[in-house]
């Protein structure tokens, strides 16, 4: 199952060269990446995962002021509680479609809400 997510890259976005800054990449990614987790541990008793680890990162082309930015994300591998999903990012603009600008392993685990209000890791029962 593919999970899908996208966002426009506006001024406030850009690094000092005037391509999106690659740190709100990874925070577009680790959400895209969170709503395949979501979507994956529906009808568990996890209440979220969280980001336990970025295993691999790779800028592949620089994306500009104007582009959208489209997720794709995958769930390639899961443990008791972790799942591992890899997001691909790929750039649109005027000129081009689904060019791959940057792709990231990421690791995530699923967690509970304890009755003293902190959240324990928990195994979520799936797999792919």
């Amino acid at each position: 199952m593919i999970s899908r997510y996208s966002q426009l890259v506006m001024p406030q976005d850009a690094n000092v060269v005037g391509t999106l800054f690659g740190g709100q990449m990874v925070s577009w990614m680790d959400i895209a990446a969170a709503k395949a987790a979501f979507r994956f541990l529906k009808g568990t008793e996890a209440d979220v995962a969280v980001t336990r680890a970025i295993d691999s990162i790779e800028f592949t082309k620089p994306v500009h002021v104007g582009n959208w930015v489209n997720f794709e994300s995958r769930i390639i591998k899961t443990g008791n509680s972790s799942i591992v999903i890899q997001v691909d990012a790929f750039k649109e603009s005027h000129e081009e479609d689904g060019i791959l600008a940057c792709t990231a392993i990421f690791t995530m685990v699923s967690v509970k809400k304890s009755s003293d209000g902190f959240y324990q890791k928990i195994n979520h029962g799936k797999s792919i």
